[in-house]
């Protein structure tokens, strides 16, 4: 397991892994997906698949997360070449940001432009209903707030700039498009847009914190996610980013309800058939749209 002293990867590192990687495979992705737990789904619909346990990969992580397989996986989705993660890294397990967020630079160098992100979280604003989608707008980065940043430290230009910003991590076009297609699919009452906040668990929420997040505006929260889009934005890539409502926060001290991740999963596996339309229809229109372009 990784420690805070670790020394922490080079570029040549990470580009030793990226070309392991391309010589391991035809694939040559343009889209990048991460899946959240139970959402790991996503990865049996690509075509012509060539998959990677991460303890082959030069350099992984692994992950140690029950709905969190440990795979990166190469095929086609939609006739779009992509790489999917089943399977995330956490600071909850002991990785450091950087660590968790390497496969992003990975990503980077295979000559990835998209990322999409995945994650099953706890809805904050009263409306939303386990079940729900929702398109992430925005995000509240807590452990940034405390320092905890996968940017800290020496930066290499040959990623990207000293001080990215974040202004327009989730992009308005995705977003977009990704109404209209819930609109086509005919569930567009169920696809919302709201803030995402990152925690760094591994517990779950006091009911006076999810009180404290709700008025700072978010409108879920959960483990992941934003370490993942800071480390895409400063490469480049274009980002979307989606949270699957698994359960509602617990604001009331009378309440009996409690968050566990076994619930978590079940909600996961309902809700997998429409996310699994959803992300195919959109990468679909990115494609044809980068044709066009």
């Amino acid at each position: 397991m990784a420690c805070q002293g670790e020394k922490r990867y080079t570029y040549e590192d990470c580009k030793r892994t990226a070309d392991w990687l391309l010589s391991n495979t035809k694939h040559r992705p343009r889209v990048a997906i991460i899946c959240g737990s139970g959402l790991g789904g996503l990865a049996d619909l690509l075509k012509d698949q060539v998959a990677f346990e991460y303890g082959r990969i030069p350099n992984f992580p692994q992950s140690t997360v029950v709905g969190h397989a440990g795979r990166l996986v190469f095929g086609n989705l939609s006739g779009t070449p992509c790489v999917v993660m089943q399977g995330r890294f956490h600071m909850y397990e002991g990785y450091p940001l950087w660590k968790v967020t390497f496969p992003v630079r990975i990503f980077h160098l295979l000559g990835v432009e998209t990322l999409i992100v995945t994650n099953a979280a706890g809805g904050l604003n009263p409306e939303y209903e386990v079940g729900d989608i929702m398109v992430i707008q925005d995000h509240i980065n807590m452990p940034g707030f405390a320092g905890q940043n996968p940017l800290v430290g020496p930066n290499d230009d040959r990623f990207g700039v000293r001080f990215p910003a974040m202004s327009d991590a989730y992009n308005q076009d995705l977003r977009k498009l990704a109404h209209t297609v819930a609109s086509e699919m005919g569930c567009s009452k169920t696809v919302r847009e709201g803030v995402y906040c990152a925690l760094g668990g591994p517990n779950y929420e006091t009911i006076a914190e999810c009180r404290f997040l709700q008025r700072l505006g978010a409108d879920a929260v959960g483990m992941s996610t934003v370490p993942e889009v800071i480390v895409a934005r400063h490469c480049g890539m274009r980002v979307f980013g989606f949270s699957l409502i698994t359960n509602k926060a617990v604001l009331d001290y009378e309440s009996k309800e409690k968050a566990n991740h076994a619930e978590v999963l079940e909600a996961s596996r309902q809700s997998a058939r429409m996310l699994e339309k959803l992300v195919s229809l959109m990468v679909q229109r990115i494609e044809r749209n980068n044709n066009l372009a």
